[in-house]
């Protein structure tokens, strides 16, 4: 895909970027020659990675303290759906495929009339028929990574199933480095291993107190479900991070929701006829969709923040705490005795986190390299190292007219 942001002059980005209708700015240097902005890009990621950093220098960024918070953020999302899917359960009503649908529907109305608003119909119909069998599997991932992670809930221990959901981190990094030309640090490396260490100081906790779930109806068909969501969400991750790299966000966010919906509701009509005739209906039923959904559009409308900014591999590593503030709030809501162990692991998650990040560039995951030396064929929009960079080198042709005067 091509990104028609590269033009002769500066583009103002809008929420989360665009390559739509933005206002040209043009921009001169000292001796008052006109900067393309590929040129202003260039110079930019020069400028940032000549900086004299330390090994710590990306710690002390906004940047990391912002993927820190919107990690936790993403995990409490996580947290927030799972508890009220715990509460539809309790109260008779068991959907999966069905009560997620209404995410999709949220997104939908929330990105699709953005895009035909910066895009316009004619070019949102091109978009679709030039990408959007692109966005259709993106969707089917995420839809299928969903459906068989609730499957594998319903057949295996609670326990095998989170164990399952470190394959998705292999996934992911597996992808990223044949796909898309990732290569991953010392650091980076001892990073996700710590962060999987927390997660298993978490797991053996749960084993301890007997938090683990039983013996599972049938272990051997859970788990096998477990695999196959951790796959497709390691696919539609790293997908994903590809897409809002290269195109705006409300675009993504609008043919997930769109795709999503044909996609979750086929499915629906299929698996879920039996268990919404069984369902109970009812004011508190409706009030856990509500939340539900609302928990999910907030988590799937910030992960491509998270993504551009840092990467697949980041994201999933990050999500590890969600068991920590799933405890946190069981302890309040369903009676859940903390051990020992869970505030260990929760800090151990952090530390690998901060580790990931030890002696690498100042742009940290947000230089792409499937988006070239310069970021050519990336997106500018908010989060990516194109938008830095463009930044960084107004501020520069600022600073040196300042001098010059």
């Amino acid at each position: 895909m091509t990104d028609n942001t590269n033009n002769a002059a500066f583009s103002k980005a809008h929420d989360y970027g665009t390559n739509g209708p933005a206002e040209p700015v043009e921009v001169r240097d000292i001796s008052g020659n006109s900067i393309t902005e590929s040129e202003a890009i260039e110079a930019g990621l020069r400028q940032l990675e000549a900086k004299n950093v330390h090994w710590y220098s990306y710690l002390l960024t906004v940047d990391f303290w912002v993927i820190v918070a919107i990690g936790q953020v993403l995990s409490l999302c996580i947290t927030a759906s799972n508890t009220f899917s715990t509460f539809l359960s309790q109260a008779g009503t068991s959907i999966p495929a069905f009560q997620t649908i209404f995410n999709y529907v949220l997104l939908t109305l929330i990105y699709l009339p953005l895009t035909l608003y910066w895009h316009g119909p004619r070019q949102w119909l091109r978009i679709v028929w030039r990408d959007g069998w692109k966005y259709f599997i993106l969707s089917f991932l995420d839809v299928e990574g969903n459906y068989f992670t609730v499957l594998a809930y319903r057949y295996t221990n609670i326990l095998s199933a989170q164990l399952l959901n470190f394959w998705a981190i292999v996934c992911v990094v597996i992808l990223s480095f044949f796909f898309l030309r990732v290569r991953y640090k010392l650091f980076q490396i001892a990073g996700i291993l710590i962060c999987c260490g927390g997660m298993g100081l978490l797991l053996a906790s749960d084993h301890l107190t007997g938090a683990n779930g039983g013996p599972g109806v049938n272990v051997l068909k859970g788990d096998l479900f477990g695999l196959l969501g951790a796959t497709f969400y390691g696919f539609s991750n790293v997908f994903e991070e590809w897409f809002v790299s290269k195109r705006p966000v409300y675009e993504v966010l609008s043919f997930l929701g769109v795709f999503g919906i044909c996609i979750n509701g086929v499915q629906a009509a299929i698996f879920d006829r039996t268990s919404f005739q069984e369902a109970t209906w009812n004011g508190a039923v409706g009030g856990y969709l509500v939340g539900y959904t609302l928990a999910l559009t907030i988590f799937y409308s910030l992960v491509p923040l998270m993504l551009r900014m840092g990467s697949a591999g980041v994201y999933n590593i990050s999500l590890l705490t969600a068991n920590f503030w799933g405890v946190i709030i069981g302890i309040r809501v369903f009676g859940y005795v903390i051990h020992f162990l869970y505030p260990i692991a929760f800090v151990l998650i952090i530390f690998g986190i901060t580790v990931y990040f030890l002696a690498g560039s100042i742009l940290g995951d947000s230089k792409k390299p499937w988006l070239g030396d310069n970021q050519t064929d990336g997106v500018l929009g908010i989060g990516t190292a194109k938008l830095k960079a463009l930044n960084a080198a107004k501020k520069g042709l600022a600073g040196q007219e300042t001098t010059q005067v």
